[in-house]
């Protein structure tokens, strides 16, 4: 017999990347009243990670829940980036409605819809919150029709196109069920939460049944894993059944050693957890996600969508440069080996592969950030590896011919910069499918669909191009025929040939030749780029030269030889800048970029063998 767990309420947070989800996830934090009153609490507190932290985005979906009038609300954070998707695509199995934040200036983006088409494929209700109404700027009216224009292509149904809109401020703090009203607290979020969010039902006489969607991972007790109990109780030192809707045959018998449910921040431990209760249960080493822990009598798996597959990889391998092993801590394949396969325990759209060479690794992921956080995750822990430049993921239809992964882009520039980004995007085989003017006709904002390659390396330069005003925005957006060959890089890198330590005199010679990447007092090798050119075509120049002492003294010969400051390039930049004949060696201290084959003889046959 179905039963609804009135004090109980399932719910995530979805939105564009940047629109507020984790702010306001500290709002009812705070207004709930898990803090006590003297208690210092960070900003945005639920980005644990320091990435997340320094770069003002959440990776990782988290799970809190905060107390409301009696009624516990779970709550589940998601990312709101495109190429953490799979993060939010598997929690909505948790919840039984979304909160869907949007930015009163912004409007609708690109990944709203992602999200939203995912929560509305779900039958989930949602409540749309219109956030930021504080900005000057802010247009809250235009917004929800945006909002409503999104839900009819998404083919809502009537219930969800009801749906209410509350508009806050998670920054300050208030919400009001009126746009041109500011509230005074969070308080009318929270009674639209618990009138419109359905609460959870289950049969609680049935067969124990818990979907595990997320995998938490801890040093001491290992693989966590997360999920909502869906029918019956699970209680601890039950013994459960581990199966899987894609994996007929798995069935394995375990042991629950260990429960948890949310309080706050913390995880606290319960002796047993009913319908409804989002649950973390440890001791169980080869629990999945997507794994249904059924009781042993009664051996029924939820069924569970699978998760969008990898667009773009990169091998990673064991650093072979003149400078290797220096800096590192972790520098073996083994160390690199089992790093990477332990990212698997908690990233479940990533993918790694073994080899022919027993020291390279093909790391598969959803988009160029998604790997560079887990490079720069890496790194920060002392590994040393190289890594190659990023390639798409190529598949054959049902004829034969080859399809790659197509993405939509959606930019927003200033008018005058509009020709520039159109022509640019043109040369990388992207084709305009929309344009219109927004912000009262100052800016443009330009549709495009474009193969995944065709935007590696592209965000630099359009940063460039658009003065540092332009916001581009992509979604995956399926398989399509290979559109042809795309020309990456069109100037040529400055290599060093011979190794030592960068001398003032040397790179004086050579900021002449085009844009350095490294100051004096460097280490280079043969066979490393320390810059780029003008031209089309690489340069070897020689940035350890020392000035050759004679007995004459010129009129100028004392003058102090001025460099022009290096470009420092970032991990995302660097992982750009490299051409497809060459890596990037990833440490601790420093990023150098290098040739594949260093010594310059051998690299010009190869050169000449490819034409």
């Amino acid at each position: 017999m179905k039963q609804k767990r009135e004090d109980v309420r399932n719910i995530a947070i979805i939105a564009h990347v940047d629109h507020g989800k984790t702010t306001l996830v500290d709002e009812l934090l705070k207004q709930s009243g898990v803090f006590r009153e003297n208690q210092e609490v960070a900003e945005r507190v639920m980005d644990s990670n320091d990435i997340e932290r320094e770069r003002g985005i959440t990776i990782l979906s988290k799970n809190t829940a905060v107390m409301y009038k009696g009624t516990k609300i779970n709550i589940i954070d998601t990312p709101g980036h495109a190429d953490f998707g799979g993060e939010v695509e598997r929690v909505l199995k948790m919840v039984n409605g979304v909160i869907l934040v949007v930015d009163a200036f912004e409007g609708a983006m690109p990944q709203t819809k992602f999200v939203l088409r995912k929560a509305l494929e779900l039958k989930l209700p949602v409540i749309v919150c219109i956030n930021k109404i504080d900005r000057p700027e802010a247009r809250p009216d235009e917004v929800i029709d945006e909002v409503l224009e999104l839900f009819l292509e998404l083919d809502a149904d009537d219930s969800q196109l009801d749906c209410p809109f509350v508009f806050a401020s998670a920054k300050a703090g208030i919400a009001s069920l009126d746009s041109h009203e500011h509230g005074t607290s969070m308080e009318p979020l929270f009674e639209t939460i618990l009138d419109y969010i359905p609460a959870p039902e289950g049969d609680p006489e049935a067969g124990t049944q818990v979907l595990i969607s997320t995998i938490d991972y801890n040093e001491y007790v290992g693989r966590i894993g997360v999920g909502k109990v869906d029918n019956g109780t699970i209680s601890v030192n039950q013994e459960v059944v581990i199966c899987n809707h894609h994996e007929p045959d798995k069935q394995v018998k375990v042991k629950v050693s260990k429960l948890y449910e949310f309080d706050g921040l913390n995880k606290v431990e319960v002796r047993s957890a009913s319908i409804g209760s989002i649950v973390a249960i440890s001791g169980i080493s080869d629990i999945h996600i997507g794994d249904t822990l059924c009781s042993t009598d009664c051996v029924e798996p939820i069924p569970f969508q699978k998760i969008s597959e990898p667009t773009i990889a990169m091998h990673f391998m064991v650093n072979d440069s003149p400078l290797a092993g220096q800096e590192g801590k972790y520098i073996t394949s083994r160390h690199l080996r089992d790093r990477l396969f332990r990212e698997l325990n908690t990233d479940v759209s990533l993918r790694v592969e073994e080899t022919d060479a027993a020291d390279c690794f093909k790391v598969s992921g959803r988009g160029e950030l998604h790997l560079s956080v887990l490079i720069e995750n890496m790194r920060r822990e002392g590994f040393e590896f190289a890594v190659s430049k990023a390639e798409v993921l190529y598949h054959h239809d049902e004829n034969g011919k080859l399809t790659e992964p197509m993405e939509l882009a959606y930019i927003d520039v200033p008018n005058e910069f509009a020709g520039a980004v159109i022509e640019k995007l043109g040369q990388r085989k992207g084709e305009l499918r929309n344009m219109g003017s927004i912000s009262g006709g100052t800016y443009t904002r330009l549709e495009f669909s474009i193969p995944a390659r065709g935007l590696i390396g592209y965000r630099g330069e359009f940063m460039t191009d658009t003065k540092g005003n332009g916001i581009l925005n992509t979604v995956f957006n399926g398989y399509d025929h290979y559109k042809g060959d795309i020309q990456y890089r069109k100037l040529g890198s400055l290599i060093a040939f011979e190794a030592g330590e960068s001398i003032t005199y040397g790179l004086y010679n050579a900021q002449e030749r085009g844009t350095l990447f490294i100051g004096p007092g460097e280490k280079v090798y043969a066979g490393m780029v320390v810059g780029q050119t003008g031209r089309s075509e690489d340069i070897e120049l020689n940035v350890c030269k020392k000035k050759q002492l004679t007995n004459t003294r010129s009129s100028s010969a004392d003058e102090a030889l001025r460099l022009t400051p290096p470009k420092i390039l970032s991990l995302e930049q660097a992982l750009d800048f490299i051409d497809t004949d060459e890596l990037l060696e990833v440490t601790p201290t420093h990023l150098r970029i290098r040739k594949k084959i260093l010594d310059p003889t051998l690299r010009k046959r190869a050169a000449m063998s490819k034409k």
